[in-house]
């Protein structure tokens, strides 16, 4: 069966299949690595409502760092600086307070300040 005789078939179960040509890199996150297929060949196929992507490539594993991010880095520099004024607090105290209040600047002035 050649290609075109593959792609009027696909068309007629309902299946649409279309290439991603300007695709660079695709990155599979782990829990220890990361799943890294640099130059793929991607197809995006939708079926029945459900999208679909079929990845062609060579593979590389990339080792995660074992440093765990800082906790300042899950807040914004506005946020820890409102809790810094607000509550008259060090750098340090702000963003351990924003760590105990899910990252909610107006809880950890609160808790702060009470």
């Amino acid at each position: 069966m050649n290609s075109r005789e593959l792609r009027r078939m696909m068309a007629q179960m309902g299946i649409k299949a279309t290439d991603l040509t300007d695709v660079k890199r695709v990155v599979m996150e782990g829990t220890d690595r990361d799943y890294v297929i640099d130059a793929p060949q991607v197809t995006r196929i939708e079926a029945q409502g459900e999208v679909t992507f079929q990845i062609v490539g060579k593979s590389r594993e990339v080792k995660k760092n074992s440093a765990q991010p800082s906790a300042e880095a899950a807040f914004s520099e506005d946020d820890i600086h409102l809790v810094m004024d607000q509550a008259h607090v060090s750098r340090e105290k702000a963003v351990e307070a924003l760590s105990r209040a899910g990252g909610e600047p107006a809880k950890a002035i609160v808790d702060l300040l009470s």
